[in-house]
């Protein structure tokens, strides 16, 4: 059983690593950290690993285990009592960057903690892991993931061996099936083989079809579904303290909307959360906290224009390559990222609306 963390009030903080190499290439290899085992001295952490039954490993040359100080600790900004917010970098994922490229959040209640998405690595999700721990020895019994996209999801891991029940869209799970090698090659060729190991594809243990209240002692978290508009796999999280929502992508700040659901449906579902009892959202990316429902005026202009941008080229019968080069092309000016994502944006709208 993994010991509970000892909580550290001052000096330095102790945790436990495994060394795991690629088995092709021995060379490559990474500190993984094992949770559980944060000490205040170094001989707690070594007493607690002495008694430890660590899990096998598979498809990695692994060292021994073994206690160092605490490593890399991801920054984060409290935005109410017990409502704590990362932004990640806005940049698609790099070696630079190594994943962290999207908000993570982390509520705290009077019993426990959960965590809303978890990075695009499962060293960002060490990271986070960190930062909880320094705030906190409560357990972390929730991850909550907004929807599919790999730089959300794929920190999870460290989480999940923590005994976090992992909540997610009922559509999620096959989602991630359907993707998972596609992501992990990705992401693992963007952000470079040794710093993406022990990086794996997390199934949620939960499935959200419509809403479910999360008890964190003294706080509740509402956790909802929404249908097919950023993505297939869609959840926010309201903290029902603060009125803080999480959105995930549904509402972004600063990086373009990126589209892999449906124009139609993001716009229907951006006017109905404009009606929510809540005046500031934490976005997917940028931010981190806007006031609401102000921070949708942006994504409803953008969304606007590929709309309007799509039907004329449609109606005037320009096809579908063409099109692509010159949908929403008024928006560049507003955006980050405008190159990576727009050209996707306005191939997937063409599709949708082309039959309409």
């Amino acid at each position: 059983m993994v010991p509970f963390f000892q909580r550290m009030e001052g000096g330095a903080m102790f945790e436990a690593v495994i060394a795991l190499c690629l088995i092709g290439a021995p060379q490559m290899c990474r500190d993984v950290l094992l949770p559980g085992y944060e000490a205040s001295s170094s001989d707690a952490c070594v007493e607690a690993l002495s008694t430890a039954e660590l899990p096998p490993v598979s498809g990695f040359h692994a060292g021994q285990a073994k206690c160092r100080p605490l490593g890399p600790v991801a920054a984060f900004t409290q935005i109410a009592p017990g409502v704590f917010v990362h932004r990640g970098v806005i940049s698609d994922a790099a070696s630079e960057n190594q994943g962290d490229v999207a908000n993570i959040g982390f509520v705290i209640g009077s019993r426990s903690i959960a965590v809303i998405d978890t990075g695009g690595a499962r060293g960002v999700g060490e990271r986070v892991y960190r930062a909880i721990r320094q705030r906190s020895d409560l357990p972390i019994s929730h991850v909550i993931l907004t929807h599919m996209h790999p730089d959300h999801v794929l920190g999870t891991s460290v989480f999940a061996e923590t005994g976090a029940e992992i909540l997610g869209h009922a559509r999620l799970t096959d989602a991630l099936n359907d993707r998972a090698e596609t992501y992990l090659d990705t992401f693992g060729g963007r952000i470079g083989a040794a710093a993406f190991i022990g990086t794996s594809v997390i199934l949620p243990t939960i499935e959200i079809s419509e809403s479910q209240t999360i008890d964190l002692g003294g706080r509740a978290l509402e956790v909802r579904a929404w249908p097919t508009a950023h993505s297939t796999t869609d959840l926010t999280v309201r903290d029902t303290a603060s009125g803080i929502l999480f959105t995930g992508d549904l509402v972004v700040d600063e990086q373009t909307p990126s589209l892999d659901g449906s124009l139609i449906g993001w716009q229907a579902v951006l006017a109905e959360m404009a009606a929510l009892d809540v005046s500031q959202v934490v976005p997917g990316h940028g931010g981190p906290l806007l006031d609401w429902p102000e921070a949708s005026a942006p994504m409803l202009r953008y969304l606007g224009v590929l709309g309007a941008d799509t039907r004329a080229a449609i109606a005037e019968g320009v096809s579908l390559g063409t099109a692509a080069e010159t949908i929403g092309q008024s928006e560049a000016e507003n955006w980050q990222l405008f190159d990576l994502f727009n050209p996707r944006n306005a191939i997937i709208v063409y599709t949708e609306l082309e039959w309409e």
